[in-house]
């Protein structure tokens, strides 16, 4: 790193207005951030910084969120840690894929060939245009390329000091490979494994979608009573799904409900079509829900799958990848009265079968109303489908009690910031139902390294050196291209992996585990994971499983959780919801330093609400340290003794907030440490600094006394803030220290030889003087015949007696022993 050795001139006027582009500029130029990585592990502090999705544009949140980090990062590095602070950027996947359509007005189609001079229109059209993979992936690539630089530069703008030299994508070749690599060694060890089971499937992105993705949204429907024909008469159940009747493979009910239990081990058979369907007993059976006995439909919920899976039903399927149902009718069902519904969507197929149940008298009175929750992925807008699949699976604990109490045990090992966000990684991994599904049916995101062969559908898979590979245009080892989908020859899987795979392996990616062994021992486990609470399901507990197996280690040792930015009616500001603030012109508006003085303010785990007037204030101490500073400043250097007790109950007073704000980010507090650094700092400016001015201007010892504790107070308070206003302590910092604040030590919180409670005791007597002088209303230099001063520290008030006179322009000062503190203003 090089070092200034020049200091800039003070100037006349001190403005906050640009700072940001000289001292980015600056920084950058040199390298104040850089990473040294000759340091060994016990002097780096890493950080497993999120990488943001590269779907168009940052908003708020992000800006709240990475403010938090930096202000652990610069703390860190002020201790004297060398920082690893890399910055990633998470580009595959559906949001990467979703504004790439929209975008350019295509859709990815594996059928269509690839076309190399292929130009996207410069209008999108009404309808999307079908291109090859190939195409479609380069428009993504094209796309992230100048989002990820529009990410920088914001990023740059808010100060974060990340070495710019550590950046990756999910999807450049370092992780495809590191992605790849970690896949195959989980193959090997029989953690990953392919099976073709329900799935839950959006029918819109036409994939696969994981536990961890889900999300309940109330959706109207309507309960039907409909007749199901048995020996004892009909049998009558309730269904908000009447066209998957053709998918019902039983009737279920509650082995407790005495209305059933004549029916228990009998048949009875579906309406319309006539399919015999046996009438069996579960325990998640519900008898106050509708008519008590319900459906079981391959699949209509996740009910269904688990009661076809421990019932040992048979599977008759009807609906398809693209949310209709299947043209032919399944094994065992009629064609006749399935063709009225094959090949329509999920609403024209209920619409039409209840017209048919309704002309076969097998619909009881009207559909009645109702409202449920209902299953949708995450970024999608329909309901979920379950749909049977081939995927491949990662061991999580879902279905292996011991794994799971193991990954349990690996949570309780973390240092969580705050310590309640354990909670939810717990109940989380309690409420595991089923392996992690990582395959997704998309085209941006990283290849599963497998071939198949042909003739025997056995696996192929490459060697570590071959990585990354691309099996739809990759060549297996010991084929040609030519052996291509033919017999005897291979085919490639066509699949990619979830996203969360990849970004699950953030810190071997951006570690070095594959290709840099040595960084990677000098940087893993890292010192901090920060992240926002939602994704701990998904991000922090798929990185601690694949550390666990990889490793047998956590992936970190601290996570601290961000909250949510909140809008005036406490909802979470998101650009899905519409509600959120672009930040760049925010930054532009009240100033860098002024949005994280803001950001700061947030508690770990603490949902904030978006506050202009806290950025307002922000910016109000970033100008207000450009003006004290100019002040103390303008005194004649004064590195030498400090003397004076009020002086000195400045320092110990100062010393004190140092060991408060140390504590607090110690334990990764950094609003704490903020609010102890802003306290102390305005009692300097508004007390401290008026006490002094007097005695200041002149020229004799005790104003040199006072010099000398001005400029330590800035040097330490500058240091302060700097993890917090980093814009405006650097360019304070640069009219008299050689070097960056940002590379000066923390300051030590070594006890003085004062007594903090003079100062305090003294301001609060001059508080008084000033309501005096307010109230009525005369100039604060008004003079005053006789001040008198009564309390229990009355000696102690003494040693501040003649700043008292100087600041208060008093001519006579009464002191006197009392039980408490008054003060008596007469004025001339």
């Amino acid at each position: 790193m090089t070092q200034r050795s020049r200091r800039a001139p003070m100037p006349e006027k001190p403005s906050l207005d640009g700072l940001e582009q000289v001292w980015v500029e600056r920084w950058e130029a040199d390298a104040v951030y850089r990473f040294d990585r000759s340091r060994t592990r016990e002097q780096i502090y890493s950080i497993d910084t999120p990488p943001p999705t590269v779907s168009g544009s940052l908003h708020v949140g992000h800006v709240f969120s990475y403010t938090h980090t930096d202000t652990i990062a610069r703390f860190q590095r002020m201790r004297g840690r060398e920082v690893f602070y890399p910055m990633g950027w998470d580009d595959n996947g559906l949001p990467t894929e979703r504004r790439v359509q929209n975008h350019f007005g295509v859709r990815g189609d594996a059928s269509v060939p690839y076309d190399p001079a292929f130009e996207p229109p410069d209008k999108p059209g009404k309808q999307q245009i079908s291109i090859s993979r190939r195409n479609f992936i380069e428009l993504c690539e094209r796309l992230t390329i100048e989002d990820e630089k529009a990410f920088e530069q914001l990023w740059r703008r808010l100060g974060l000091s990340v070495d710019w030299t550590l950046t990756y994508a999910t999807i450049d070749g370092a992780s495809r490979a590191t992605s790849q690599r970690a896949f195959l060694r989980n193959l090997a060890r029989g953690e990953a494994y392919q099976a073709e089971a329900p799935t839950l499937w959006d029918v819109t992105f036409r994939t696969a979608v994981a536990q961890a993705e889900l999300e309940d949204r109330e959706w109207p429907g309507a309960f039907h009573r409909v007749s199901f024909y048995g020996d004892h008469g009909p049998v009558w159940i309730e269904t908000t799904r009447p066209e998957l009747i053709p998918a019902c493979v039983a009737l279920v009910a509650h082995p407790d409900d005495e209305r059933y239990q004549r029916l228990f081990g009998t048949t009875v058979l579906t309406p319309l079509f006539g399919v015999e369907v046996p009438v069996v007993a579960h325990h998640l059976a519900e008898p106050d829900k509708g008519s008590g006995i319900a459906m079981i439909c391959t699949f209509g919920d996740l009910t269904d799958v688990t009661w076809w899976r421990e019932l040992g039903l048979p599977a008759r399927p009807v609906m398809g990848w693209d949310g209709r149902l299947l043209p032919d009718a399944p094994e065992g069902v009629e064609p006749e009265p399935y063709k009225e519904l094959a090949g329509k969507t999920v609403h024209s197929a209920r619409e039409r079968i209840v017209e048919m149940l309704r002309e076969s008298g097998d619909l009881d009175g009207e559909p009645r109303p109702v409202t449920r929750p209902v299953k949708f992925y995450e970024k999608g807008d329909k309901p979920l489908e379950i749909v049977t699949t081939r995927q491949w699976y990662l061991r999580n604990g879902g279905r292996d009690a011991e794994l799971r109490e193991r990954l349990l045990q690996r949570g309780a090992e973390l240092e969580w910031h705050p310590a309640h966000m354990r909670v939810r990684y717990e109940n989380w991994v309690k409420g595991l139902a089923g392996d992690w599904l990582i395959s997704r049916q998309r085209f941006f995101g990283v290849p599963f390294p497998v071939w198949y062969e042909v003739d025997t559908g056995a696996l192929i898979l490459p060697t570590d050196d071959m990585l990354p590979v691309d099996p739809s245009s990759d060549v297996p080892p010991g084929y040609t291209e030519q052996q291509r989908g033919v017999p005897g020859g291979f085919v490639g899987d066509t699949d990619v992996m979830d996203t969360w795979a990849t970004s699950s392996l953030s810190p071997e990616i951006v570690g070095g585990w594959r290709d840099d062994p040595d960084l990677f021992g000098r940087v893993f486990p890292m010192d901090l994971r920060p992240q926002a609470h939602e994704i701990i399901r998904t991000w922090l507990f798929s990185t601690v499983v694949r550390a666990h197996q990889e490793f047998d280690s956590l992936p970190f040792r601290n996570v601290a959780i961000s909250g949510w930015i909140l809008d005036p009616d406490r909802k979470k500001m998101s650009k899905s919801k519409g509600n959120a603030t672009t930040p760049m012109a925010m930054l532009e508006e009240y100033g860098s330093d002024a949005v994280r003085y803001w950001a700061a303010g947030g508690r770990p785990g603490t949902d904030t609400t978006f506050d202009t007037g806290q950025m307002k204030i922000g910016r109000r101490l970033a100008i207000k340290i450009l003006n004290a500073s100019k002040f103390v400043l303008g005194f004649p250097e004064g590195e030498g003794e400090v003397t004076q007790p009020l002086d000195l109950s400045m320092l110990s007073a100062l010393a004190q907030t140092v060991r408060e704000a140390t504590e607090a980010f110690e334990g990764y507090d950094y609003a704490r440490a903020l609010e102890v650094a802003e306290r102390f700092f305005w009692s300097f400016c508004d007390d401290y600094l008026e006490l002094v001015k007097a005695r200041a201007y002149d020229s004799d010892a005790a104003a040199s006394s006072a010099h000398a504790a001005l400029r330590r107070a800035l040097d330490v308070q500058l240091r302060l803030f700097a993890p917090f206003l980093p814009f405006v302590t650097e360019e304070v910092w640069s009219w008299w220290r050689e070097g960056s604040v940002h590379r000066a030590t923390w300051p030590s919180a070594e006890a003085g030889q004062g007594d903090p409670a003079l100062l305090a005791v003294v301001s609060e007597v001059l508080r008084q003087i000033r309501k005096a002088k307010s109230e009525a209303k005369v100039s604060m230099r008004a003079e005053i015949a006789r001040l008198t001063v009564r309390g229990p520290q009355a000696e102690l008030i003494r040693q501040g007696a003649d700043d008292l006179c100087g600041s208060g322009n008093v001519d006579e000062f009464v002191l006197e022993q009392g039980e408490e503190l008054t003060v008596s203003v007469e004025l001339a």
